[in-house]
């Protein structure tokens, strides 16, 4: 994004703080009143819109205990949906990608049948953070994206918090009907403050007229992301790093609470109190300790900051077999919370302005593929020790009784720990952004002087997704001869 060299008065991470979202108010108006008044929203984007969002889709899912389907096809979608948002705006899919998520939740009291069916077509468009994350990028400068990444991560953070213990009374002393209402009323309420409150954030002159243009298979082609992983090594790189990280952490997810109950001895009380402080803490991390990391550490030495603390807590849960292991190792996962905003900040601030979304897009996938591999990763390794986890095993509430006899009492955990230390050495290798002479990412107004039209004439067919890997060719180019393809 383009920046004029000033800092802004304060980190309110609203459009006005951009220059290029603050030169186009009134050419924003008579467009929008051509295309349709309900793109405008109330004031400007910010971020508080952003995490507003996030929070109600979560906490209406989190209500019901019940964790969300996203899976392999989100590997695919999020891409697709992503590159859709950087031609149409984000607006529509925020819409779309909410609207679908959230509507299986009314139909588990309905029909499960139909509650079974559109669980596994919404699993295709849970890839709302995407979205929201290239919102984000179209209103923030770079120095402060990683800060507001982690108020929206905070955010989904405070939403599991609240949501579960909340369902849990609701359930307990008025019956599972009343708490598939109010998670559809609070669904409802996140798709309706999305229509009437929530403005667009990609600038007109990006998005084309109407809804009637045409747009190139080559903008829409989810695979066509694909290949630009194969052609830049730093996204490469990146993803990389992403997939190592990530599936651990989805296999943790799916077993973690049943492990804490039935090997380590947590009764429900106590395990309800476990998610309440890692979700304290990660807030906390989040929004106070990653900006000032990545103030004086940088984006990717907090990236390995953050996988560094996941490898701790990893191989603390594998060799752990006492309850204040659990406790302890818990407040380091708070830590490791702050790798994937640090992440999406740094792809962000290495793409494109108008490539936001198929990038955010692309990380979303991958998490989304960890979410259909990791679960299964975990399941294996839990068999082949001879740990059998179900949701009838016996409700413990001492914690006298750990696993006895066994050197490693989470074998999964310990193995997670060891792939994220693949991750943070692929990370290693992950190129710092940097703007270098005569080679401006993003835009060269970023001095005050106006940008020059990129020449035609480049010679590769599929642009790099990200600009680091590209760095050592342009950087023997007179800056006048760059050839971007838009």
């Amino acid at each position: 994004m383009s920046t004029d060299g000033e800092s802004p008065e304060e980190p309110g991470w609203k459009a006005e703080a951009s220059p290029k979202a603050a030169a186009m108010p009134e050419k924003r108006g008579s467009a929008q009143a051509a295309s349709g008044s309900w793109l405008q929203g109330f004031g400007q984007p910010s971020v508080y819109h952003a995490a507003i969002v996030i929070f109600f889709e979560f906490f209406a899912w989190g209500l019901l205990t019940t964790p969300m389907l996203t899976g392999l096809l989100s590997f695919l979608s999020a891409p697709l949906i992503g590159a859709l948002s950087d031609v149409w705006g984000r607006k529509p899919f925020l819409l779309g990608t909410v609207f679908f998520t959230c509507f299986p939740i009314p139909l588990m009291r309905i029909s499960p049948w139909w509650y079974f069916g559109m669980i596994s077509v919404s699993g295709v468009f849970s890839v709302t953070f995407s979205v929201i994350f290239a919102y984000v990028a179209d209103f923030t400068q770079e120095h402060e994206r990683s800060t507001a990444y982690g108020w929206v991560s905070a955010t989904f953070a405070a939403s599991l918090v609240s949501s579960p213990a909340i369902g849990t009374y609701l359930s307990a002393n008025y019956g599972d009907s009343l708490v598939v209402l109010v998670a559809t009323v609070v669904a409802l309420l996140d798709i309706c403050f999305i229509l009437v409150a929530v403005p667009e954030s990609l600038p007109e002159k990006i998005r084309p007229a109407s809804w009637g243009a045409q747009i190139s298979w080559k903008q829409a082609d989810p695979f066509a992301s694909l290949k630009k992983v194969g052609k830049d090594s730093t996204v490469l790189l990146i993803c990389i790093t992403v997939f190592l990280s990530y599936l651990p952490e989805a296999g943790q997810y799916s077993s973690f609470f049943l492990y804490l109950r039935q090997v380590i001895g947590f009764g429900s009380v106590k395990i309800v109190a476990f998610i309440a402080m890692v979700g304290i803490l990660s807030i906390v991390a989040q929004t106070v300790f990653l900006s000032k990391l990545m103030r004086s550490l940088g984006n990717k030495n907090t990236v390995l900051l953050g996988l560094g603390f996941q490898m701790f807590q990893l191989a603390w849960y594998g060799f752990g077999s006492q309850a204040w292991m659990m406790w302890a190792a818990g407040t380091v996962a708070a830590m490791s919370s702050i790798t994937f905003p640090a992440v999406s900040a740094l792809i962000s601030r290495n793409a494109e302005s108008d490539q936001q979304g198929v990038a955010q897009g692309i990380i979303t996938g991958i998490r989304g593929l960890c979410n259909g591999l990791g679960p299964a990763l975990y399941g294996f390794i839990f068999y082949l020790f001879h740990v059998e986890l179900n949701e009838l095993g016996p409700d413990l509430n001492s914690d006298d009784d750990p696993l006895q006899g066994a050197f490693i009492p989470g074998p999964p955990f310990l193995f997670g720990a060891c792939i994220v230390l693949m991750s943070f050495l692929v990370a290693l290798f992950i190129p710092e952004y940097r703007k270098t002479g005569g080679v401006q990412k993003h835009n060269s107004n970023i001095s005050g002087s106006p940008s020059t039209p990129p020449e035609q004439g480049c010679d590769e067919d599929i642009e790099p997704l990200l600009q680091d890997s590209s760095i050592w060719e342009l950087s023997f180019e007179e800056p006048g001869n760059q050839c971007t393809e838009l």
